[in-house]
């Protein structure tokens, strides 16, 4: 008992230590934002509030299951060889007899020809060991860097289903927890269950006090025990795995430990439904993402009453067909919400699984079962879009290096050997564009990678591929060229474009410059997938760019210097194309045609320097115009979404808005630097150019002069 009692007062102030460090984080990080702009979750804990009285009253109902805890549990079972014995026995038959037919194909050098029965028949003994068992064939089929690609495809068509149990039990159990009749509770209630999962089933019912439908969850009797059992049984093989096998990249002890956890908070409601509320006020602001109300009067530690959604699995395809739902505006949906789940907010349902998704008639996407929840760490959600960036430049090295931040490779692996591997697959996949990109392909290849090297995959990463790669199986049974990328990257656009934090900057900086020159393609390519996404706003993409380049951080900003220099070579490209159009004017041909002939071979009549000089300033102008229109369509269109007014209106008030932006940034003590720099620059380059001109007219050399108009 004292040693419980030290070891959760430990825990205690670990978490408690840990909240206070997350605190701090968040102050510093919302400090470093610009205050005026829109900004998104600045780390792991958003959505966590106090508990509500009603939650409070629930959790004191009943005893709350025990956590997972592997010390005790050994102890106990100490006590029981007898009852530990039989179930050993039973899962070594099970099991045993698969891995005979593995040892055989082996030794007849069958392996590869044979893995697609061998994966289906490890279902198959899984689905009928019980609970545990479908629990962990479900978290093996996230894991590429345990199992090869044909084991992970069959283990992901895992379901929960199992046997119902004993209705007469079920409401006994609702009676016990809720502390009265089911007569005094319910109005009517389905005689069996709707639908049976490996930790409990669900009965669809009518209160009786408020008339409305719900969904009665029922926690399977004795299912802690049977849960208890098994994972120490499957920790003590890992155990003699993990003494015996030197190639697993991964401790077997550590990911049962990580998993189990999981799984028993599964086995608290009460914590469940406080998931479920968190969940919803962190996504449920999505006008098509639903999530299930929490009916707290009737909810306890082993029985859980939410509201009922009314819809149809997405994985009963001809069931939305009939009834005229669009299976791929669905999945988009349940991508988007996916993407702020891993990316912004870092709070993500961790049971990817078709049959928790529902689709309502009105076409919404409704999430289900918030049991098993997981975290993404503040630094993998950078992490991740700086490896997107880094797959977009093909800097191998770089996503080799990423491996660390996400918590792949251990710091003292050597990623040099990666790299080859690496290039070898992405340079085949990156032919294609964004748009043809095949989720699943990727990730298949990159668990080759993985399995091939010593990864060790996080949990909440594997999870939220899995995801992904679920929502775009969904979809190509609807339609074989749905791409999954082509939805995703707009996400990931938009971020880049709007989100004002240091962080993203950076990638922002690796994504438009190499070699300090401006890759004007990037940012047209970043405008046309970023006005993509539901969430765009071009008004947002202003404010963190001006700041970005007029910000001198006291000389910090490596980045001012190389937008500067691309800012004077803007504005010189403009001035001169543009005057140079206007000399060209019909209606100017006299009065140009009447000028000297040293005076027509000046600026802007004629823009002098080399040929290519010419073809870059025209390029740059291209560029700009066309980035520019990208622009201003999405302003437009943001706008009137969200506003009643049309045509000149409109126009004049996304003039102004982007004006008091300018104006208000121009303001800053830096700005004036700025702009006094980019003025002198532009004034030094179009004098060079000039008096190069001027040379070249009177014949002498204009060698030097020429260098001047160069690059500044």
């Amino acid at each position: 008992m004292n040693e419980n009692s030290t070891a959760n007062d430990d825990m205690d102030g670990k978490i408690s230590e840990e909240r206070k460090n997350n605190d701090k984080s968040k102050s510093s990080l919302e400090q470093l934002l610009v205050p005026e702009y829109k900004t998104e979750s600045a780390g792991c804990g958003d959505g966590i509030v106090d508990m509500t009285g009603p939650q409070k009253v629930a959790m004191q109902r009943s005893q709350a299951p025990l956590p997972y805890d592997p010390i005790r549990t050994s102890q106990e079972y100490k006590k029981s060889p007898g009852k530990v014995a039989f179930r050993a026995v039973e899962i070594a038959t099970s099991i045993g007899s698969w891995l005979t037919l593995v040892a055989a194909d082996v030794a007849s050098d069958s392996v590869e020809k044979n893995a697609g029965v061998r994966a289906a028949q490890l279902r198959e003994k899984l689905t009928k060991l019980g609970p545990a068992f479908v629990k962990v064939g479900q978290a093996l089929s996230t894991r590429p860097d345990l199992l090869p690609g044909r084991y992970l495809e069959e283990l992901s068509s895992l379901q929960d289903a199992l046997p119902t149990f004993s209705d007469k039990e079920a409401f006994a159990l609702v009676e016990k927890e809720l502390g009265r009749k089911m007569k005094d509770t319910f109005k009517t209630i389905t005689p069996q269950p709707i639908a049976a999962a490996s930790l409990g089933q669900v009965y669809k019912a009518t209160t009786l006090d408020t008339n409305k439908t719900v969904a009665l969850k029922v926690q399977r009797p004795s299912i802690y025990e049977g849960l208890e059992l098994d994972f120490h049984l499957i920790r003590m093989f890992g155990a003699v795995v993990d003494a015996n096998v030197e190639s697993l990249n991964t401790s077997i002890v550590s990911l049962v430990d990580e998993f189990a956890e999981r799984v028993f908070l599964e086995l608290n409601y009460v914590q469940e439904g406080i998931n479920a509320e968190r969940f919803a006020r962190l996504y449920g602001d999505h006008p098509d993402v639903v999530v299930p109300t929490i009916d707290w009067e009737r909810t306890s530690a082993r029985v859980l009453t939410m509201e009922f959604i009314e819809g149809t699995k997405l994985s009963e395809r001809e069931k939305l067909k009939e009834k005229g739902l669009d299976v791929l505006s669905l999945v988009d949906i349940g991508i988007q919400c996916s993407l702020r789940q891993l990316l912004e907010f870092g709070y993500f349902h961790a049971d990817p699984h078709p049959g928790n998704l529902l689709a309502t008639k009105e076409g919404k996407l409704a999430f289900l079962d918030f049991g098993m929840m997981s975290e993404t760490p503040e630094t993998a959600r950078y992490a991740i879009i700086d490896h997107v960036v880094h797959l977009v430049n093909r800097d191998y090295e770089a996503m080799a290096k990423d491996y660390y931040k996400l918590e792949f490779l251990d710091e003292s692996v050597d990623v040099k050997p990666i790299v080859p591997a690496l290039a070898n697959f992405f340079d085949d996949v990156l032919e294609a564009s964004v748009e043809e990109l095949n989720f699943k392909t990727i990730t298949d290849g990159l668990g080759g990678v993985l399995y091939a090297y010593p990864f060790n995959v996080p949990g909440y990463y594997a999870l939220i591929l899995r995801s992904l790669t679920v929502l775009e199986g969904l979809a190509l049974s609807t339609d074989p060229k749905f791409k999954v990328l082509a939805k995703a990257y707009p996400y990931v656009a938009r971020r880049l474009l709007t989100d004002p934090r240091p962080e993203l900057r950076e990638s922002f900086k690796e994504l438009m410059f190499k070699d300090d020159v401006f890759r004007w393609n990037r940012l047209e390519n970043l405008l046309r997938e970023g006005s993509k996404n539901s969430e765009f706003n071009a008004e947002d993409v202003l404010p963190p760019l001006l700041d970005l380049a007029l910000d001198n951080d006291n000389g910090k900003n490596t980045l001012r210097p190389l937008i500067e220099k691309e800012t004077i070579k803007v504005i010189e490209a403009l001035m001169l194309t543009s005057a140079n159009d206007i000399a060209k004017d019909p209606n100017l041909k006299p009065l140009v045609d009447a000028l000297p002939e040293q005076i027509k071979s000046l600026p802007p009549i004629t823009i002098g320097g080399s040929v290519a000089q010419k073809k870059d300033l025209e390029r740059t102008r291209e560029s700009v115009s066309r980035c520019f229109q990208l622009y201003a369509n999405a302003s437009s269109s943001s706008l009137s979404s969200s506003s009643s007014t049309t045509g000149g209106e409109l126009d004049l008030q996304k003039a102004q808005k982007q004006l008091t932006v300018l104006t208000n940034a121009l303001r800053q003590p830096s700005a004036q630097d700025f702009v006094r720099s980019v003025i002198g620059g532009v004034a030094e380059r179009i004098t060079a150019r000039f008096i190069n001109s001027l040379l070249r007219s009177s014949g002498g050399t204009a060698a030097t002069a020429d260098a001047a108009a160069g690059p500044r």
